[in-house]
């Protein structure tokens, strides 16, 4: 398994539109659907991933948490499914996360926003300038240390009361996305 970090876009890139399909309610999502208005956050992962595997149960309770603010959250997934089928839709929809989870076929979204591994976080304002790339927290599979999120978390709740996100930020770690050759 090779490490990847994230690519650390410009802090005020502006997010790029899409619509792809939702796994869960098979009806395509754009920007705008999933969006608040205080901000959104992207996230790109993967159902194989051990990276996102370690996190997985976080991510859960992390959009449990902010379920019902004025921050949108949306998982996609842009692995070429013909050398990785375990990131398919059909298994993408067995996932219990509580918000939307796209299927990026082409992978045109994720060459968009630069996503480089899984998982990518990009947390975007209500104006949609990225505001936060970096990791979730320093929790890796292996390393002993407690998954809580805090990086991101705090990125997000700062964002929600309205307070600047720190620019001290680390990037993300994970398997490098599965691009088609």
């Amino acid at each position: 398994m090779a490490l990847t970090p994230s690519s650390m876009v410009e802090l005020g890139f502006q997010a790029h539109d899409f619509s792809l399909p939702d796994v869960f309610s098979k009806a395509h999502k754009s920007l705008q659907d999933v969006a608040g208005s205080k901000g959104l956050l992207v996230m790109f992962i993967c159902n194989h991933c051990p990276y996102v595997v370690h996190i997985e149960e976080a991510l859960v309770a992390l959009g449990k948490e902010f379920h019902g603010t004025d921050l949108g959250i949306v998982a996609i997934s842009a692995n070429d499914i013909n050398d990785y089928p375990q990131d398919c839709p059909e298994l993408m929809a067995e996932k219990q996360y509580g918000f939307p989870y796209l299927y990026d076929e082409t992978q045109e979204v994720a060459r968009a926003y630069r996503a480089e591994c899984t998982p990518d976080f990009f947390l975007f304002d209500g104006g949609l300038k990225c505001v936060y790339r970096g990791q979730f927290d320093d929790s890796r599979p292996g390393n002993g240390k407690p998954v809580t999120g805090k990086d991101l978390r705090t990125a997000m709740t700062s964002l929600l009361k309205g307070e600047p996100v720190s620019e001290d930020q680390k990037p993300s770690i994970g398997c490098n996305i599965k691009w088609r050759v």
